[in-house]
């Protein structure tokens, strides 16, 4: 097992450098830099942005500029935000702590409800119940993810069932423990919704298909044979056996979700990642948006890692092959 971890480990490590030198080369090729606008402004003089592009480093050659920001990675400061003028941690780790309110539970009910549907799915191969599930998982994998933050968005402000954007209502901070908890809950109802019901129509149709693959074999007929119950054959002996491409899918979940999440906090106003890297990109705030990106990977990895040990544990092909 240990072996295996590091294994991992390392490759995990070898992408992140790669990451990092492509993000550095692609925002050296791109036009411009944070000082640029700032020369439209005729109150600033040249020396100025002389000293200022002198004292963020942007004179310097890539190589130099990528070592100083290892330097400032390995101090856990992840750059300079030139925007802020402070470090991108400061910026970033609140950030990231927003994302993953969003994403844990978004992932967590998704497969909660993805499992049983699935399962049940592959039980009807033809049939009314067959057609229903698959014209509904193909209705919601038609609507874009931008349509659905947008129709939730709306539910909001027509309803004034659920608040517009943000974390807290101002007036819940003051009023204990149970009250912050019940008023985050509330704002969260909506990102994670819209997280949920377009995340949860794929998980669907990949888990059909691997269950149906698996009651097609030899043993399956066998334990039919022997009288079990449909409902004990589908969830104690056809979804173990189907776990191995589930658990892969697992980690491609996480991805699917990172990526949305960013776009919903954008549309629904919550302080997650995804503002933030809009902010940066438009300010050209270079560090920010490395860091942004840099973290992204990191929970990216953190569950493809998380799915490599279940698999590890589940399957012992792959214990013997370690």
């Amino acid at each position: 097992m240990t072996g295996f971890l590091l294994r991992r480990l390392g490759h995990a490590v070898l992408m992140l450098f790669g990451v990092s030198v492509l993000l550095f080369v692609l925002q050296q090729a791109a036009p411009g830099e944070f000082v640029t606008e700032m020369r439209l402004n005729p109150q600033i003089s040249a020396e100025t942005l002389n000293a200022l592009r002198s004292h963020y480093g942007l004179d310097q050659p890539l190589p130099t500029r990528y070592l100083r920001w290892l330097n400032s990675v390995a101090h856990g400061e992840l750059g300079y935000s030139f925007a802020y003028n402070v470090p991108a941690a400061q910026l970033l780790w609140p950030r990231a702590r927003n994302t993953l309110l969003l994403t844990i539970p978004a992932l967590l009910i998704s497969w909660f409800i993805a499992i049983p549907l699935g399962v049940l799915a592959a039980n009807s191969k033809s049939g009314c119940i067959n057609r229903l599930f698959g014209s509904s998982t193909s209705f919601f994998l038609a609507v874009p993810d931008v349509l659905l933050a947008l129709l939730a968005l709306m539910l909001a402000l027509r309803t004034g069932w659920f608040p517009v954007g943000g974390m807290h209502s101002d007036a819940a901070a003051p009023s204990g423990m149970w009250r912050g908890f019940t008023d985050l809950a509330w704002h969260m109802a909506l990102p994670v919704a819209v997280l949920v019901i377009a995340t949860v129509s794929p998980l669907i149709r990949q888990i059909r298909s691997a269950v149906l693959e698996v009651l097609d074999s030899t043993f399956i007929r066998s334990a039919k044979g022997n009288g079990l119950g449909r409902l004990t054959l589908l969830f104690r002996h056809a979804l173990p056996a189907a776990a191995n491409p589930l658990v892969s899918l697992f980690g491609l979940s996480v991805a699917l979700l990172l990526s949305m999440s960013f776009l919903t906090e954008v549309v629904m106003s919550w302080p997650g990642l995804g503002p933030l890297l809009l902010e940066a990109t438009l300010a050209r705030d270079l560090f920010v948006v490395l860091g942004a990106v840099m973290l992204s990977t990191v929970l990216l990895m953190i569950g493809n890692l998380l799915a490599d040990v279940l698999l590890y544990t589940l399957d012992p092909r792959i214990r013997m092959q370690g």
